[in-house]
């Protein structure tokens, strides 16, 4: 059947006379039966499900307003008022949302403290005793991550996630509708879907994609379209008629769960609940289940149906001094060049292993996942014998890892399984067991099967599997890649899970390793191999792989192919290596800071000062280009929120080396801005993310914070001769405060030009609001000021 969620809560709220800036969560203790009547008003509607007025009541929001220790008291009474509402077959949905603020690295959040702060809430909650929990209006996979283990560990109530979407089909942080679906759904997730942010019409081909990725129930709860500004109020335009023929189409496209965000009232669910009377949930195309791995914004495909994946290798300290080196003293500059070389060389996903003897390898896998996963959007493989450092990398990965690896060992499969489940990590599965290396390709599938069996009794699925074939040398064994070749065909027959191993080994103690490697490559994809762990700058390599697409039809017409060795270029050669460098230093400069590389921009700003460069040709020439290109990449989709923030660090630490060498010198402000979150509102998620990039990009920032009133805001633009003053507003019901704010500026005579942005504002509402630009993110932030400026 089709379920119906209720509306908006915060709106009918602040209708039923809830003073703005205050507490909502609040009026469960001290005006519950006002909280009631919101929830009859939706029952008697038609909602079959009811959201608690707990949107905000978790220990970091409710710091705000002086109420963190209330969390149990405040989400309880929630509950009960939701109990008195209900009718006999109502179910109620405990309601936990963003604590504000972003995970590190992306932010200050401690992952493990994100992960206490909703076991308290939803605690509190499933004590209470609610249906369901609904973990909603999430912008960042990673605190999803969180919130979702804290669910698991707290309740045994079906647990729904729920992302917020821009109009680019991804969230804040850049995770599309389908890798969301892949990390959720292996991570325990019983519901999957979206609310907030867009109307129904945007948010159609968003419920399509999730349709197509998982088989799970999809809810999704949009807003009553778009917000306007109509006659000085704030009204979204979508009548509840409307509302309900949307959500045919949202029923017929899979969605089994229907709502309303922000802008919703009871008659929308009205409409709502009598579109879907007698509607019975789409049939869903037959989902084929693929084995997945993902990071926070790329899902690669593994198995016969998909093109060869490159897993690379590189990233290994073994028998590599500079490397382990490098790891050892903490800097992790030739780790991250390995990563960014290994990429454009032609890997898809990044085997990440930190055996440093000596060191604290828990440390530095967690270091190594932040880095690495903030620098690329390759997924990754973590290549660990430890547990805690496995731990560790999975906690800290924002997406779905693949660990490397599991054997029959008793310790492994004892300490690894459950960290895979937990997480929602495939395993590459080594057919090695107590009695040692199995020598034949026999012997190997009945130690896989033992590893498997023990993984779906943890609850692991058939599409949580990769194989590894397991090489051994031929100089040592003759018969060593005979027994491989055979293991793959049987894993192929008798499985049909992907298929990986390190092919390099098949080589080891002889001369000319490339010439054995690259044959024993083109031999193993003809028996079944998938996804090789290799060396991505070796061209023979390469090349076999490139041909290898063509024969085995995953290059189509051989275009790829051909476009690679046309007549111009069937003299390159993949050359590209970690030690790479670009041909001057202002080249070298702009590369640093679009790959994120913080660490190594410092010496290069020194070269670069010390050969006589002015600060002015390293801002213009290096720093200013490197950031505008990021931003149209940015822009195009070619990067996300997390490489923008890494690039703009990047930057701010080449300002600091220009400041330290040059103390003396005076650094030029493009222009002084005023930014704040508007009255009522205690959102600065993404203040703080345009702060940043703003004041990386040469602005000097004046932060007023969040909830902060018009004429604080007067008074500072005032007194700080501001150029530009930029406002947020994240909730529907602080819309208001964004023209008030504006009116207050104009009629205190301010020369400031104003932006304005947040979730719920679009470009026709800050024209009518009367705004000099709308900025629907950071980068664009920046930008507009610098036209406003005349800095573009």
């Amino acid at each position: 059947m089709i379920h119906v969620f209720d509306g908006a809560m915060g709106t009918m709220l602040q209708a039923a006379g809830l003073p703005a800036g205050y507490c909502p969560e609040q009026w469960n203790i001290e005006q519950p039966e006002k909280v009631i009547a919101v929830h009859r008003a939706y029952v008697l509607s038609g909602a079959d499900i009811i959201e608690t007025n707990t949107f905000g009541a978790n220990r970091i929001k409710l710091s705000h307003y002086g109420l963190s220790a209330k969390v149990a008291e405040l989400n309880t009474a929630a509950v009960q008022a939701a109990k008195k509402a209900c009718g006999p077959t109502t179910k109620i949905a405990g309601s936990v949302s963003s604590t504000g603020k972003l995970v590190k690295p992306l932010g200050e959040l401690d992952f493990d403290t994100a992960y206490d702060v909703y076991l308290e809430q939803i605690t509190a909650l499933s004590k209470a005793g609610v249906d369901f929990i609904i973990i909603e209006t999430m912008i960042d996979i990673q605190e999803m991550r969180a919130a979702l283990l804290a669910a698991k560990a707290a309740t045994n109530k079906p647990i729904i996630c729920q992302l917020s979407y821009g109009a680019d089909g991804r969230t804040l942080t850049g995770t599309d509708p389908k890798t969301a679906a892949i990390i959720l759904e292996a991570m325990g997730a019983n519901i999957i879907g979206a609310n907030c942010s867009l109307g129904p019409a945007q948010m159609l081909p968003i419920v399509k994609e999730l349709a197509s990725s998982t088989t799970l129930p999809i809810s999704i709860q949009p807003n009553a379209g778009m917000p306007e500004l109509i006659d000085g109020k704030t009204l979204f335009p979508m009548t509840p008629a409307e509302m309900g023929s949307w959500a045919e189409k949202l029923i017929a496209a899979g969605a089994t769960y229907v709502g309303g965000c922000c802008g919703t009232t009871p008659k929308h669910i009205a409409n709502i609940k009598k579109a879907c009377e007698n509607k019975r949930p789409a049939a869903r195309e037959m989902i084929r289940l693929h084995t997945a791995i993902t990071s926070r914004s790329k899902t690669i495909y593994l198995g016969k149906d998909f093109p060869t994946t490159i897993i690379g290798e590189r990233i290994n300290p073994t028998g590599r001094k500079a490397l382990a080196a490098d790891i050892r003293e903490g800097h992790f500059i030739k780790v991250k060049q390995e990563a960014i070389a290994q990429l454009e060389a032609g890997a898809s996903i990044l085997d990440v292993n930190m055996g440093v003897p000596g060191i604290d390898q828990t440390a530095a896998m967690q270091k190594a996942i932040e880095e690495l996963s903030t620098l690329v959007d390759a997924p990754l493989a973590i290549d660990t014998t430890d547990p805690a450092a496995l731990e560790a990398g999975l906690k800290a990965y924002p997406g779905r890892a693949l660990i490397n690896s599991v054997s029959a060992e008793p310790e492994r499969l004892e300490s690894f399984l459950p960290l895979a489940k937990k997480y929602g990590a495939a395993i590459l599965c080594l057919p090695i067991a107590p009695g040692g290396v199995p020598a034949t390709a026999e012997e190997r599938v009945a130690i896989i099967k033992e590893i498997t069996a023990k993984a779906i009794t943890q609850g692991m699925r058939p599409q949580d599997f990769v194989l590894d074939a397991l090489v051994m040398t031929v100089a040592a064994n003759s018969a060593a890649a005979k027994e491989t070749l055979h293991t793959l065909k049987l894993y192929r027959e008798q499985f049909g899970y992907p298929s990986t191993m390190g092919l390099s080994n098949i080589s080891y103690g002889l001369p000319r390793r490339d010439l054995l490697n690259s044959a024993f490559c083109a031999m193993s994809i003809a028996s079944g191999l998938d996804a090789p762990i290799l060396n991505p700058y070796d061209k023979t390599m390469q090349d076999i792989l490139a041909a290898a697409a063509v024969i085995n039809g995953h290059d189509a017409s051989g275009k790829n192919y051909s476009i690679r060795y046309a007549p111009a270029n069937d003299t390159e050669t993949v050359t590209r290596t970690a030690s790479s460098k670009p041909a001057d230093i202002f080249a070298a400069i702009r590369q640093t800071v679009l790959h994120g590389e913080k660490e190594a921009v410092v010496p290069l700003i020194r070269q670069a000062l010390a050969e006589g460069h002015s600060s002015v040709e390293i801002t213009e020439e290096a720093l200013t280009a490197a950031m505008n290109e990021i931003g149209k990449d940015f822009g195009t989709g070619r990067v996300f929120l997390p490489q923008v923030l890494l690039a703009a660090e990047t930057m701010r630490a080449a300002f600091q080396t220009i400041k330290e060498v040059l103390p003396n010198q005076k650094s030029d402000k493009l222009g002084t801005v005023i930014l704040a979150t508007v009255k009522g509102d205690i959102h600065d998620l993404g203040k703080n993310i345009v702060a940043a990039l703003m004041e990386n990009n040469g602005f000097e920032i004046i932060d007023l914070g969040k909830d902060v009133d018009a004429a604080t805001i007067v008074k500072e633009a005032a007194a700080h001769n501001a150029s530009i003053v930029g406002l947020c507003a994240l909730m529907t019901t602080t819309l208001p405060q964004i023209d008030h704010t504006i009116a207050a500026l104009k009629a205190a005579g301010s020369k400031a030009s104003i932006i304005v942005g947040g979730a719920v504002l679009t470009e026709e509402y800050a024209k009518q609001a009367g705004a000099n630009a709308y900025a629907p993110d950071g980068v664009a932030a920046v930008n507009k000021a610098k036209e406003l400026l005349g800095k573009a």
